[in-house]
């Protein structure tokens, strides 16, 4: 702090400026020691990348399920246009067949099964209903799986 010369025009700080100064500087220094505090918290800088890195992966796995549900339905139809009439008539009247021999034979293996063992097939149906949605997701994976290795044995 410099003191004022005699010359000098400007007079000393009064007691009120010098505090609302020290305020000012107290305040300063306040929010220089949080950011450097933020900036030292490895832990907490730890957590929002994994929140980060979390939230991005994601928003791509949706991206890719959405894909991959837009190439299988654009396979879907590009087989059922490139497939003749005739075939899928001949197609829809061998899966009635098949379907009406699966009750008929479902039906049969119920009246034939001991009791012991139809309670465990109940039992394994039910978590199967209840795990639907990782069995149909690991059925598509397994599809998508065959379908490019196959592609690739052709080339």
């Amino acid at each position: 702090m410099s003191t004022p010369s005699q010359g000098d025009k400007e007079s000393a700080p009064t007691p009120e400026e010098l505090r609302e100064q020290v305020e000012h500087t107290r305040d300063e220094l306040g929010q220089t020691v949080e950011a450097l505090a933020a900036k030292a918290d490895v832990k907490a800088q730890a957590k929002d990348k994994a929140a980060e890195i979390k939230e991005q992966a994601a928003e791509k796995a949706t991206l890719v399920t959405g894909q991959l549900r837009e190439k299988a339905a654009q396979a879907a139809q590009l087989v059922k246009d490139k497939t003749p009439d005739p075939v899928l008539d001949k197609a829809a009247q061998a899966a009635t067949q098949v379907r009406d021999t699966a009750t008929r034979a479902g039906q049969l293996a119920a009246e034939k099964t001991p009791d012991p063992v139809r309670e465990k097939a109940d039992q394994a149906a039910t978590m199967a209903r209840a795990n639907r949605t990782p069995l149909i997701a690991a059925a598509a994976a397994l599809v998508v799986f065959l379908l490019l290795r196959r592609g690739r044995r052709r080339r």
